[in-house]
């Protein structure tokens, strides 16, 4: 794991919650560029809204980034896609050189005027395959892990594009995303594993909550594992 300790931010991208296209269901999926600095607070960018607070916008979701390599792979692999650019699948924060692989659960950054921490993976959903009119494209990203991550706001301050986003502190430890993802995915994964997975400094409550009571069902059910 070779952590790049500074990256540039290539993008900002906020939106308001509207109908989905050809759908009577709501979303702030569509997110547009914005200039000037940003306020960031505990729960996201001033100006930017979501449709459902329980997956976006809480503090242990204020801020989603995804990496632009992603974006590259996904264009790659559906080329018939739609809104496959920078801002077009829901995130905040578009920047180059680092994934989940080096990426890790609680890492801080400072970022602007205001400190950031990784608090959990995205999980990416059906609004992804609406949104970009291919079905499996949502599948796709689950199980290659590139949903980009979520942030919870340590100190609230001012973002911008350009700005440096600087790694400042990293838990011992601490399990890298994809290392999170490639637990989680596997329903049969001993629940020792899961466990230790949900010790994680940084992690966000109810994936913690989640975990252990993986584990437990795993310690109440063995077969579920061995099968």
């Amino acid at each position: 794991m070779a952590l790049i300790r500074e990256t540039r931010v290539d993008g900002l991208f906020a939106g308001r919650v509207a109908l989905l296209e050809n759908d009577s269901r709501s979303s702030a999926i569509a997110k547009s560029a914005v200039s000037g600095r940003l306020a960031l607070t505990p729960t996201g960018l001033v100006g930017d809204e979501q449709a459902d607070r329980r997956v976006h916008g809480d503090e242990g979701k204020a801020l989603h980034l995804l990496p632009a390599e992603h974006l590259v792979r996904l264009q790659s692999a559906f080329p018939e896609a739609r809104h496959l650019y920078p801002g077009g699948l829901g995130e905040n924060i578009s920047t180059a050189g680092q994934t989940e692989c080096d990426v890790c659960i609680g890492d801080i950054f400072r970022i602007g005027t205001a400190w950031i921490q990784v608090s959990q993976p995205r999980r990416p959903c059906w609004k992804i395959d609406h949104r970009t009119g291919c079905d499996g494209m949502a599948a796709y990203i689950f199980l290659h892990g590139i949903a980009g991550w979520y942030f919870r706001v340590l100190e609230a301050g001012t973002i911008a594009v350009d700005d440096v986003m600087t790694h400042s502190e990293r838990p011992v430890g601490a399990p890298t995303l994809m290392a999170f993802w490639n637990l989680t995915r596997n329903e049969r994964y001993p629940a020792e594993a899961l466990e230790q997975l949900a010790t994680a400094p940084g992690l966000e409550p109810d994936w913690r909550t989640r975990l252990q009571e993986r584990a437990a069902y795993l310690r109440r059910n063995p077969i579920a594992v061995a099968e």
